[in-house]
């Protein structure tokens, strides 16, 4: 093979040139086809708080249109109190939905935002450390967190708050990541 920069006649099946150095062809690359292992999402747990007090409004603004029938004016503020508690609720779904991590054969990816969106990917080859925390109410409630670090730089977490069964997402990040070094 004569390679194109100098016009030495190089080695056959040579991948250099030897006199200048120059790439003779170019390698395919092996091609590998990506597929989705798991999507998660923040835990609905989180929300239990909102939920209740959604209902607690919801239960007052019934109680206050209730006055109204009985003589007194409470439509306005039970209406008021039924808004609120539709509110909170709405905030608790969009909040829900504008987080979530994916785990693939080759990356982890993070998706956070509703109207802006923000993406963070890392390699599963980049993957340093898989740290699993619950505190006392997130073993409760069969929820924690789990923390993925890069190899790439000490700064680049990937932070899971709040997701169910995070034992076995890591144990999945795990096995992924030795099945892509494999």
């Amino acid at each position: 093979m004569r390679c194109p920069q100098c016009g030495f006649e190089a080695v056959t099946g040579a991948a250099f040139c030897s006199r200048c150095g120059t790439r003779l062809f170019v390698p395919h690359p092996e091609s590998r086809h990506e597929f989705a292992l798991s999507r998660i999402m923040t835990s609905w747990w989180t929300y239990f708080g909102s939920f209740v007090l959604a209902g607690v409004l919801f239960v007052m603004a019934l109680a206050a249109m209730a006055a109204r029938q009985a003589g007194q004016s409470g439509r306005p503020i039970g209406l008021a109190l039924f808004v609120l508690a539709v509110l909170i609720v709405v905030g608790a779904l969009v909040s829900r939905r504008s987080i979530s991590w994916s785990i693939t054969s080759e990356r982890l990816i993070e998706r956070r935002g509703f109207l802006s969106r923000m993406r963070r990917e890392v390699e599963l080859a980049d993957i340093r450390s898989v740290e699993v925390t619950r505190t006392l109410m997130q073993r409760l409630f069969g929820i924690g967190t789990v923390v993925v670090a890069s190899a790439a730089s000490a700064d680049f977490l990937i932070r899971m708050q709040n997701i169910a069964n995070p034992d076995a997402i890591a144990e999945t990040i795990r096995k992924a990541r030795l099945k892509r070094l494999a």
